[in-house]
């Protein structure tokens, strides 16, 4: 489980440590950063599956991403004393995102290339420093591997360091590059759990979504990122996963509702038997509120739990009636999978906050801030 996340640099996250549990709920007012905190950890992942340079140019690259702000701030500033000014950095410029649980760390160091007129990539960001310890805390002897620009180093179990990799390209991560079963198992180990982290934040429901529709149907552990495969997910759950919590689950929030998946040559679609009605209504008539619920529940009760999973306003499109039923998902799902939920629905927060830790978001000068908590240890690896 990962028990603290760190973000520095990035959008309104100028250097924020927060930490996290087996259920975390991140919530605040529209614009305190919960979108950023969620970006940040779909970065962390991409990294794990070696595109976190492209995704950082899907967002308007590094120069957009950045803190806008100075890097610190005085106490007269901050009084409201003296303006918000730009002072003279005394560290590189970077955008640094890490984790760490109880068996490993991580984190990244990116920056801006060395200015050359040899190249059209000038403005992509570079990979400056990779860390991975053992712990929570990062220490001179928990590291065991690290990335210095294009040298990679591996600490075996006599503590001697060697060299595995003297020229990773500044866009490559040690994640995907030094990974080996046999030198670097730990890498490989912890890749992998990265790349089982699952994101839900463009479930469709939608007049045109792809979940209304019959598609071909195959065994489904795991819901597609925008639901696409919504009945082959459900039937998948009935079948090799826990089918009693799933018609609980539908009974909870739809009381006198069936769920039924029908499957006319081999394309499923999703179907609700309710009390008073002579057929079954289809995925295609049904509402976006009850469809959006359909898609967390196959979401939420997959017989392949990964190891974390965030959802980013669930609440979307629901009736306040369902928050509560929603709350109770979720919190069964933390039972086996570590989950983060990100929202601003009062209700939702309120069930949820009984048995979750609550991270509260507020702006200050432009920067986010956690004012209800106080930051757990954390220590970034130097360029």
């Amino acid at each position: 489980m990962i028990s603290r996340l760190a973000v520095a640099g990035y959008r309104s996250l100028r250097d924020i440590v927060i930490e996290l549990g087996a259920l975390t709920v991140v919530t605040g007012a529209n614009g305190a950063g919960k979108s950023s905190l969620y970006r940040s950890l779909r970065l962390l992942a991409d990294t794990a599956q070696g595109r976190v340079i492209q995704s950082l140019a899907a967002e308007g690259g590094l120069s957009s991403t950045l803190w806008a702000g100075p890097e610190s701030f005085s106490r007269e500033v901050k009084a409201g004393i003296h303006p918000v000014q730009g002072t003279r950095r005394s560290q590189p410029i970077s955008l640094r995102l890490g984790f760490a649980g109880d068996d490993y760390g991580y984190a990244i160091d990116l920056g801006l290339p060395i200015v050359s007129d040899k190249t059209l990539f000038g403005r992509d960001p570079q990979i400056k420093t990779e860390s991975l310890w053992t712990g929570s805390r990062l220490t001179r002897n928990s590291l065991f591997a690290e990335r210095r620009g294009p040298l990679v180093r591996i600490r075996d179990d006599a503590g001697q360091w060697r060299d595995v990799w003297r020229t990773l390209e500044p866009f490559d991560s040690m994640m995907t590059h030094a990974a080996d079963p046999r030198d670097a198992v730990e890498l490989l180990t912890l890749r992998e759990r990265m790349r089982s982290w699952r994101f839900y934040d463009h479930l469709r429901t939608d007049r045109d979504a792809p979940a209304r529709r019959p598609q071909v149907g195959t065994y489904t552990p795991v819901l597609a990122s925008d639901g696409a495969d919504l009945a082959a997910a459900l039937q998948t759950i009935r079948e090799i996963g826990s089918p009693d919590d799933l018609a609980a689950t539908i009974e909870d929030a739809f009381p006198g509702t069936r769920l039924e998946i029908s499957a006319p040559d081999g394309y499923f679609e999703v179907e609700l038997r309710q009390h008073g009605l002579l057929r079954p209504l289809k995925a295609a008539e049904l509402s976006d509120g009850t469809l959006r619920y359909l898609l967390l529940a196959a979401a939420l009760l997959s017989p392949r739990p990964p190891e974390l999973m965030i959802l980013n306003e669930p609440e979307t499109s629901l009736h306040p009636d369902l928050l509560p039923p929603l709350a109770r998902l979720i919190a069964k799902a933390a039972e086996s999978t570590q989950v983060i939920v990100v929202s601003h629905a009062g209700a939702l927060v309120g069930e949820l906050g009984r048995q979750a830790v609550r991270v509260n978001l507020e702006k200050d000068l432009g920067e986010t801030r956690t004012p209800d908590l106080d930051p757990p240890a954390w220590s970034w690896p130097a360029r």
